[in-house]
């Protein structure tokens, strides 16, 4: 698709365009830019103006239908993103014009959202919207696995090294006290980048290599499940502790192979679990954290040109694409 074409697709008299999809799908066929009337704003909400979300896996894998069984569409898309408060009522007026993280509520690959004020996540100054914009799935995720099972003075070896919740991982374990940090990468494109952070990186072909940091990890935190996930399992001590956060593989870990020692992790559970204040405090934890931290570049993309965005995602895995959306 030429940029005239993408153009071509957002009118410029489109109010307020949203990408929305009505089915499951592949995400190039079932989304597509609709308009989305912004309207009276009601009491309880803030009006956001958009200006910048990230594409993640984690926004398409609900998109093909992984998660049919608890989402319905039609649904905008995307989880991450900051913008600009536009509009408050009462004394969340104090954020209009402020930057604020829209999260848990309406998809973010819009121009323009209501949101929950008590969910809304203000910015500060100094940390830049290509940062903001991801700050949430991964830098959470990272952070809550390392505060629920601490890595101080362990050996630590983490799979799908290259992903962006693996490299946040390897970058706050050492400043945790672990003792050292192996990553298992696929990429090569990825292996200069972790080992500048101080990460011993391992290919994921080399399986003898693998076994044997297998075998002497106290930590092990694994986004593939699968083959690759039985095999750390069975080379990893009795009492090493295995953290399940992600099935890229898309395969599970086999059931022979499940123990005491395996901890599962999702998200979507450890937040349900925070109160509106717990919520917002985790965020200044999160911000000290992300003021110093090494992520991976950007690639802005207008919204009209998302299906170039969906196009780079699949084929610039070191480089993220950023939906400009204001």
């Amino acid at each position: 698709m030429t940029a005239a074409t993408a153009c071509a697709e957002l009118p410029l008299d489109m109010p307020s365009p949203a990408l929305r999809y009505h089915r499951f799908g592949s995400p190039l066929e079932v989304l597509h830019l609709e308009p989305q009337p912004d309207g009276a704003l009601p009491q309880e909400k803030l009006r956001v103006h958009m200006t910048c979300a990230p594409i993640n896996p984690s926004d398409l894998i609900p998109i093909a239908g992984a998660y049919r069984h608890r989402i319905t569409p039609p649904l905008v898309a995307g989880h991450e993103g900051v913008g600009v408060v536009s509009e408050a009522h009462g004394p969340w007026r104090v954020l209009e014009g402020r930057r604020v993280l829209p999260l848990r509520g309406p998809g973010t690959w819009q121009q323009s959202l209501d949101c929950d004020p008590r969910l809304a996540v203000p910015v500060p100054d100094d940390i830049p919207d290509h940062v903001a914009a991801r700050a949430w799935i991964n830098p959470m995720t990272a952070m809550a696995m390392l505060q629920r099972w601490p890595v101080e003075g362990c050996d630590v070896l983490l799979s799908a090294a290259g992903s962006n919740c693996a490299r946040l991982l390897a970058q706050w374990a050492l400043c945790c006290g672990a003792r050292s940090v192996t990553g298992i990468c696929r990429s090569v494109h990825h292996r200069e980048a972790l080992t500048a952070m101080g990460v011993h990186v391992l290919d994921q072909e080399d399986h003898t290599a693998i076994n044997a940091a297998a075998a002497r990890a106290d930590r092990l935190f694994d986004a593939t499940g699968g083959r690759l996930a039985d095999r750390l399992l069975a080379h990893m001590p009795s009492d090493g502790v295995f953290v399940t956060y992600g099935l890229l593989s898309g395969a599970p870990i086999s059931p022979v192979h499940m123990g005491a020692r395996v901890r599962r992790f999702h998200l979507r559970d450890h937040i349900a679990g925070l109160d509106h204040g717990e919520w917002q405090s985790s965020f200044e934890t999160l911000w000290a954290l992300l003021r110093d931290i090494d992520m991976p570049a950007v690639e802005p993309f207008r919204l009209a040109e998302w299906r170039q965005a969906l196009h780079w995602h699949d084929s610039h895995p070191h480089v993220k694409p950023m939906l400009m959306l204001s």
